[in-house]
């Protein structure tokens, strides 16, 4: 069975590492290449876009893939829809494999916002201390705020970074608790904004900022595609064994 995975998230990485030699499966691991420097991944990896559902959707049939997995990241909105469109102009099989969103716990002072530039409405005000970890492609969003002095987490540095008031920081996760309110503490924070991505790689800088009592503006994902998803890596690997053993009994295996 070939098996195409849309990754780039840590649950594409733990897929990844199950799939790895598992005797009648070969799989792919495909990555958007937003990261300059991916980790080394334990299948076989491919890096860049396919030039739009089309590409995608031949992709799939001149490689003869059997199964394609959504493993990309909540706020991926567009890859997951270009992922539906052309597993069925390929006539393949499509599954979603996503961390839940965090849910809001007894002490989380969020303010709920559907997009960055709302975040970054929400900012107006008072200069402050924001820690600003959505990622570096969204930092764009928040030059309309420019009175705060921003604690920038990027993974990679930003292409342009327009905030006249900022520090970098170039951390890769997983982040747990006390070293995010540490770092919090030490840089003074007043406020974070963030993307709510789920899981538990970046948790901690959540856990953190309700510990401190520090108020939270939490962009929402974007509405998930009418897809069979999966939350759990062994929920996955069972609809694997499944749609291999219903491909075997179609191919008289």
């Amino acid at each position: 069975m070939r098996i195409l995975i849309l990754g780039g998230t840590t649950e594409a990485v733990r897929l990844a590492e199950r799939l790895a030699g598992r005797p009648g499966i070969e799989a792919t691991l495909s990555l958007a290449g937003r990261t300059h420097e991916p980790a080394p991944q334990a299948l076989p990896t491919r890096v860049g876009g396919f030039g739009g559902v089309s590409g995608l959707a031949a992709y799939l049939k001149d490689n003869g893939i059997d199964l394609l997995i959504d493993a990309t990241h909540p706020f991926a909105a567009q890859i997951s829809l270009n992922a539906v469109a052309a597993a069925a102009m390929a006539g393949v099989a499509l599954i979603r494999y996503t961390r839940p969103p965090w849910e809001r716990e007894p002490g989380d002072n969020w303010l709920e916002v559907d997009s960055l530039e709302a975040a970054a409405e929400a900012l107006a005000g008072e200069p402050k201390c924001v820690f600003l970890t959505v990622g570096r492609l969204g930092l764009a969003a928040f030059e309309v705020a420019p009175q705060h002095h921003y604690v920038v987490r990027s993974i990679d540095p930003p292409d342009e970074l327009n905030l006249p008031d900022h520090r970098l920081l170039l951390e890769r996760g997983p982040f747990d608790e006390a070293s995010q309110a540490a770092l919090m503490q030490a840089e003074r924070v007043e406020i974070m904004v963030t993307k709510n991505a789920g899981g538990d790689a970046t948790y901690g800088k959540v856990a953190a900022a309700r510990s401190l009592g520090l108020p939270v503006i939490m962009v929402q994902p974007p509405a998930s595609p009418d897809v069979t998803t999966y939350h759990e890596l062994n929920d996955v690997l069972a609809a694997i064994e499944a749609h291999g053993a219903s491909l075997a009994a179609e191919r008289g295996v």
